[in-house]
């Protein structure tokens, strides 16, 4: 069967001019491997730093990002975009224009005989009520009309505003976030069988397994420490590359 392939945590638009470039590139790259290879695409959240949707406006600063991801669907290549607490409302935009399935929250994919549990990782699992309560608000339907009655300007920089919040929003101790994700997969592998729990979030590149029937933890890392992570699952197996 033609290969899976993920990717996380890229956060366009968080860094400087060159180290974007840099990012885009890497992403170019690994849209022209998919194209050549076949399969599907799974972006597993926070591919951008912040997304504000108009009815007729298109933030700038990602004109290249959109342009590369809807020629890769226009390709035939079957596209997903799992919303992340940064990029957590994609809107019509990325469905009805570029071709790109937008999901929330946990996703199932079964392929070549196996169960994948794919998820961003944002509010999973016991505690962090402060983010699911800010998670809510920012995605009710009511408030986000309002952010996009305001000028795109304005609107842009409070999306810009609550990035921010939402990186800075971390537990006092750093080893909790990590724990976190691979103890609430771990629970989930007590309950229900499945092969691949994959997320990104709190950007710990890790693959460990967390059954003893082999469910198997995967996280996909982060783009802007200069390393560019992605996972593929092809012929049985899957592997974190580099590109």
């Amino acid at each position: 069967m033609a290969p899976l392939y993920f990717v996380s945590d890229v956060h366009l638009g968080l860094q400087d001019q060159q180290a974007e470039a840099v990012k885009l590139a890497r992403l170019e790259t690994l849209f022209s491997t998919i194209r050549t290879t076949g399969g599907s695409l799974y972006l597993v959240g926070d591919i951008l730093d912040y997304w504000m949707e108009y009815r007729h406006v298109i933030p700038k600063r990602y004109t290249r990002f959109l342009c590369l991801l809807s020629e890769l669907a226009r390709s035939g290549v079957q596209v997903s975009y799992l919303a992340g607490n940064h990029d957590f409302e994609l809107g019509r935009y990325f469905d009805e224009e570029l071709g790109v399935k937008t999901l929330y929250g946990l996703q199932e994919v079964r392929h070549d005989g196996r169960l994948f549990l794919v998820a961003h990782g944002d509010g999973l699992g016991d505690g962090d009520l402060g983010y699911k309560l800010f998670a809510r608000f920012v995605r009710n339907r009511f408030n986000l009309g309002l952010l996009t009655g305001f000028h795109p300007d304005l609107a842009t920089a409070l999306m810009m505003k609550f990035s921010r919040l939402s990186r800075h929003h971390k537990p006092a101790d750093t080893k909790y976030e990590p724990k976190r994700l691979i103890e609430f997969a771990a629970a989930l592998a007590r309950e229900r069988d499945f092969d691949y729990f994959v997320c990104g979030h709190n950007h710990a590149e890790r693959m460990e397994p967390v059954s003893e029937a082999g469910a198997t933890y995967v996280n996909l890392g982060t783009w802007i420490e200069g390393r560019y992570p992605y996972g593929v699952y092809d012929e049985g197996q899957f592997r974190i590359r580099k590109l």
